[in-house]
């Protein structure tokens, strides 16, 4: 049995998968040319693996391994013709050591080094030679090889999975057990794989910084203008530094708490990270049809495209539920049952905002209103007045105009967050949330970290670069 740390280094949930090989350049001008592209499709993997948030929720399966098989076709079709096999007289067992023969490989993959008895064990106890001659004489157990198989998993399983491996202890069928088997199994594998990139990591990180730098600094040598959309990039960030753009200002502002944020953004002295840090904000609503995109980002810009979209869609989340805290009261937003029904709601139809916002705003106030009226109603509470549906469901579908102040406050604002989760970090940020960004709080944290996370890496990439940019535009202090 495998000592407590053996069974505890399995415990790191983690994910990536490691990067492929560089190929050597040929000498002709179109093997220049591929060799050129397997380096960019080579740093853009270790830039990927580098940024991986540390857990796999998906397996590359091979087509020929039976657990590729499960998920190209109907898992029930092996399954039945297991059954089959072992119900026939005499039992044909020759899935049965497919099965087998499978488990048994996962098995191993599950060992550490150092665990050489137990690879002998199992190496032993399912010999696979061995196995087929029982089959052919037609005395071949599969039961008790279950039964062997389920406590190995015992020893061999992560505490998550504990009460999956339980539960396969109370079934008696044993296609049932050898299918819930090779489930957990499954499950077990991208374990050990998320604990081995986990265990890995750093060392990847700090590898896939100096590799991504030196691969840029190769091109650089090869195109000096290679940093020229970066240059402009960062002396647009500063230039906005110097004069704020204007806010929205109206009534409704006063009704969301918390401080202004022309309040916050009092004119300070530029220094590098102010002006990455707006930079990297810039990219948030970057034109997507505008080329000049900057050069040490280019890897990273479908991220923020996704972060972007992410960030559109919760201004329009937290403006409905500001909106529609307004007439509901207190009781209603009291319940934390109400609230995560009505965000599992909104969010569910905001996905098509940006591509048809008036039609969607339009569904959401119906289902908005909708829920209220309900829920108002369940809980014994006097119903809206109509006009205060009206005025609801008009201030809802208003959320869809570009120029609707609740909007741009609570857009304001998020920025604002994210800004702060660049010079203060996530938690911190999170403990002091501007007002009406309460609601969504677990999403704005799952954002604020991407964007941290892919900032901080490319900053490590390429602060060098930045410095060198940043010195004319800012003092001899403050560089």
């Amino acid at each position: 049995m495998p000592d407590v740390k053996e069974r505890a280094a399995r415990k790191g949930p983690s994910a990536a998968e490691g990067a492929s090989r560089e190929p050597h350049a040929g000498h002709t001008r179109q093997d220049a040319s591929s060799a050129q592209g397997h380096r960019s499709r080579l740093v853009e993997r270790v830039h990927d693996v580098s940024k991986a948030d540390g857990h796999s929720e998906e397996k590359t399966l091979s087509s020929s391994s039976l657990e590729g098989k499960g998920k190209e076709t109907m898992p029930s079709d092996f399954w039945d013709h297991l059954k089959e096999q072992l119900s026939s007289v005499p039992p044909d067992f020759s899935c049965a050591l497919e099965l087998l023969k499978e488990v048994r490989e996962i098995l191993l993959s599950l060992l550490l080094p150092r665990q050489n008895r137990l690879r002998s064990e199992i190496e032993e106890a399912l010999d696979m030679d061995f196995l087929h001659q029982q089959a052919d004489r037609g005395d071949l157990n599969v039961t008790y090889l279950s039964k062997y198989i389920l406590n190995m998993m015992v020893l061999l399983c992560a505490p998550v999975r504990d009460e999956a491996v339980q539960r396969l202890e109370n079934i008696t069928d044993p296609v049932r057990l050898l299918r819930g088997i090779f489930q957990v199994l499954g499950l077990m594998k991208m374990d050990m794989v998320n604990y081995t990139i986990q265990s890995l990591q750093p060392q990847m990180q700090e590898h896939s910084i100096q590799f991504e730098r030196a691969q840029f600094q190769e091109r650089l040598n090869k195109q000096p203008s290679l940093l020229d959309h970066t240059t402009k990039w960062l002396m647009q960030a500063a230039t906005d530094l110097s004069s704020p753009p204007a806010m929205c200002h109206d009534t409704l502002e006063s009704s969301i708490p918390g401080p202004s944020p022309s309040d916050m953004d009092s004119p300070e002295p530029l220094s590098p990270s102010m002006v990455l840090s707006q930079g990297f904000l810039n990219l948030l609503l970057w034109d997507a049809e505008d080329e000049e995109f900057p050069e040490t980002l280019l890897m990273d810009r479908a991220r923020l495209q996704e972060l972007e979209l992410q960030r559109s869609q919760l201004t329009v989340l937290a403006s409905v539920l500001l909106v529609a805290s307004s007439f509901s009261g207190s009781v209603l937003f009291g319940s934390p049952q109400f609230v995560d029904k009505l965000k599992r709601i909104t969010k569910s139809l905001v996905e098509d905002f940006n591509s048809r916002p008036e039609e969607t705003m339009c569904t959401v106030s119906d289902q908005v209103t909708q829920e209220i009226h309900q829920s108002l109603k369940s809980m014994g509470l006097s119903p809206l007045s109509s006009d205060n549906t009206a005025s609801l469901i008009g201030q809802l579908q208003n959320i869809a105009k570009k120029e609707n102040c609740v909007r741009s406050v609570i857009d304001q604002r998020i920025h604002l967050f994210l800004k702060c989760c660049l010079v203060l970090g996530v938690q911190r940020s999170l403990m002091d949330l501007p007002g009406g960004l309460t609601l969504i709080e677990a999403e704005l944290a799952e954002l604020g970290q991407k964007f941290v996370s892919l900032t901080q890496h490319n900053q490590q990439v390429f602060g060098p670069y930045y410095t060198e940019i940043l010195k004319p535009l800012l003092s001899p202090g403050q560089v």
